[in-house]
């Protein structure tokens, strides 16, 4: 019984860590230009040029999505003075009025875009939500992660990247 159970802790291990996958290579990130969920308005990843951001795809009706979601506030109001945003890219398949909604109610800060299937496949493709991606200042993929990150793993690796 124990040795099943050591088994299964490496396993959990071993989860985790391939969740959180280190980019080997200088990636640029894609450009896009996606509508906003909360008036429709395009946004062009440009206007973030220079900037350090953690583009995260999501949904409204994913679980893992919104437990994130006050990290995400929290590390947008922590770091936007240093150049820091969190930019989460909506796969809603119900529109933006589903994503306006959860934007109203949970008080988001950060920009909310409605993702294309064009965007997440130039991205490597988002095989589960939410799936997110650390880009430095170059605007470089230097993260990704797989699944709902803890705070202190998010936080350690902006300020990584903000330095």
């Amino acid at each position: 019984m124990k040795r099943v159970f050591n088994y299964m802790l490496i396993f959990l291990a071993a989860l985790l860590f391939l969740g959180q996958e280190v980019a080997t290579s200088a990636v640029t990130m894609p450009e896009f230009s996606l509508s906003s969920a909360v008036d429709g308005t395009i946004v062009n990843s440009k206007i973030f040029t220079g900037q350090v951001l953690l583009v995260t795809f999501f949904a409204t009706w994913c679980p893992p999505c919104r437990q994130e979601i006050p990290t995400l506030k929290k590390l947008q109001q922590e770091y936007k003075e240093k150049g820091f945003s969190v930019v989460a890219l909506s796969v809603d398949e119900g529109g933006a009025k589903v994503v306006k909604k959860l934007i109203s109610l949970e008080k988001i800060d950060y920009p909310v875009l409605m993702a294309d299937r064009p965007t997440a496949d130039s991205f490597g493709g988002i095989g589960g939500i939410p799936t997110s991606f650390l880009v430095n200042r170059q605007g470089h993929v230097v993260k990704r992660y797989t699944g709902f990150v803890p705070h202190s793993l998010l936080e350690n690796d902006i300020q990584a990247v903000l330095q």
